[in-house]
């Protein structure tokens, strides 16, 4: 059976982990996802302990407010607030738990089936943490080993997800801030190798499956519920330092040995 979750190092139960690295620079992101428009005005400093409600980045499409005389669907990258909030929750609290979606349940859900309709996005990613129960220094003693887990190429991943305006009441109209936009995480049974260390996984999209994933008008959303070919992803053992979200550098992502009771590192 595997560990309960435990405060500090966020696991969430049947769900990924809740912490991701985006270290991307924005241009990267705007050529990489062939943005055609840019929401993002002050760009972030790298984030190597990605976690729940901050803000990331997420690539969608919407008709632009001036979308001309035939307005269509543009290609954007936003910030958003990762925690999906529903267009029908009374507060914005509620989003610190809907950090994942299950591709399960993502179709029918309360909380997230609207969203999966026709607010679809990509969040990019240059890897995610994942913690493992491995045996600890006394005998019968578990502990937490956390691991990075990234494409082998170096490349970026583009994590399955969805995105959700919440308007809030007690702002005036004319109030930006009056809208929050959120977002969340669409998880899967994790492939072979990446199972090893936790039972799920980001739902990752290939390249060719992005327009229509992001096209809200897509006529059949449940036929795009379908994971990258598998193989793709390595992963390394990294210091327990990434368990608290005050610590954040790429020091955080660099191979550490550990002892697994065999002597072994485990490294793939």
């Amino acid at each position: 059976a595997r560990a309960p979750p435990f405060v500090g190092a966020g696991w969430q139960a049947g769900g990924m982990c809740g912490r991701y690295v985006s270290a991307r620079k924005k241009a990267e992101l705007l050529e990489e996802f062939q943005v055609e428009l840019d929401g993002v005005e002050d760009e972030p400093a790298p984030d190597y302990n990605v976690a729940p409600t901050k803000e990331v980045y997420a690539v969608l499409c919407r008709i632009p407010k001036t979308g001309g005389a035939e307005p269509r669907p543009v290609r954007q990258l936003r910030r958003v607030r990762w925690g999906l909030v529903p267009s029908w929750a009374k507060d914005p609290s509620i989003g610190s738990r809907m950090i994942n979606a299950r591709i399960e349940t993502v179709a029918v859900k309360p909380a997230f089936r609207a969203a999966f309709a026709s607010r679809r996005c990509l969040i990019p990613a240059d890897g995610f943490y994942e913690w493992m129960p491995v045996p600890g220094e006394r005998p019968g003693e578990t502990r937490k080993q956390p691991y990075f887990i990234h494409p082998a190429d170096g490349g970026v991943l583009a994590m399955a997800g969805l995105y959700e305006f919440w308007r809030d009441p007690n702002r005036p109209p004319d109030d930006p801030e009056r809208w929050l936009c959120t977002c969340t995480v669409i998880t899967t049974t994790a492939e072979d190798r990446v199972g090893r260390i936790h039972d799920r996984m980001p739902l990752l999209l290939d390249r060719d499956r992005w327009a229509d994933w992001l096209d809200p008008e897509f006529p059949d959303p449940a036929a795009l519920l379908i994971p990258a070919d598998p193989g793709r992803l390595r992963a390394h053992p990294v210091s327990t330092r990434v368990n608290s979200v005050r610590n954040n550098g790429p020091e955080l992502i660099k191979p550490v040995e550990i002892n697994q009771g065999a002597g072994d590192v485990m490294l793939f």
